[in-house]
């Protein structure tokens, strides 16, 4: 999980954000016929899903003089819609997931919605509540199953930690939104 007081530079942002993008684009032809097996279970690709990196958060990130250079991480990749990676892109890059002066919310938003370039602010703050509130639901049946990963998952508090991140989250759109 990201460090509280840590928060990306914007130019990393932009570029981790643009690197999304591509990678996007890149997988978005790519349909593998019939149902797979992914670490959350078997599952068919829908119309509205590509194969998505499912936990792009900033601690995911590699950072080299300044620069984002590529994302590790992959193995919660499966089937997503694009705009629940970049909202959980969002939750831990801009951050979302703490409070963070409201200014900067909005400068790092338009950074991130500029790069991405396919959908409002307000379509990705609604997308972030749903994203981390599957996010919590995913922890919670990774640890039923005994996934080990989600398991040690417990010992910082999840999934409740996020429960209680996205209503604080959720109390803080208003004033985003008027701020946008």
């Amino acid at each position: 999980m990201p460090i509280d007081a840590e928060v990306v530079l914007d130019s990393v942002l932009e570029e981790a954000v643009t690197w999304l993008r591509d990678f996007h684009d890149i997988v978005d032809g790519f349909r593998p016929e019939g149902a797979r097996t992914w670490r959350t279970g078997e599952a068919v690709l829908d119309d509205s899903q590509i194969i998505c990196h499912n936990d792009p958060g900033a601690y995911n990130w590699i950072i080299q003089s300044g620069h984002f250079v590529a994302m590790i991480d992959w193995d919660l990749a499966g089937p997503g819609r694009p705009i629940d990676d970049l909202a959980f892109l969002a939750w831990t890059a801009i951050p979302l997931y703490r409070e963070i002066p409201l200014d900067d919310v909005v400068r790092r938003l338009d950074i991130l919605v500029e790069a991405y370039g396919e959908w409002g602010p307000m379509t990705v703050l609604d997308a972030v509540v749903q994203r981390m509130s599957m996010a919590a639901d995913r922890i919670e049946a990774g640890q039923a199953r005994g996934d080990q990963g989600f398991l040690n998952l417990a010992k910082v508090g999840e999934p409740q930690r996020t429960r209680d991140r996205v209503e604080a989250f959720r109390a803080r759109i208003p004033a985003i939104d008027a701020a946008l």
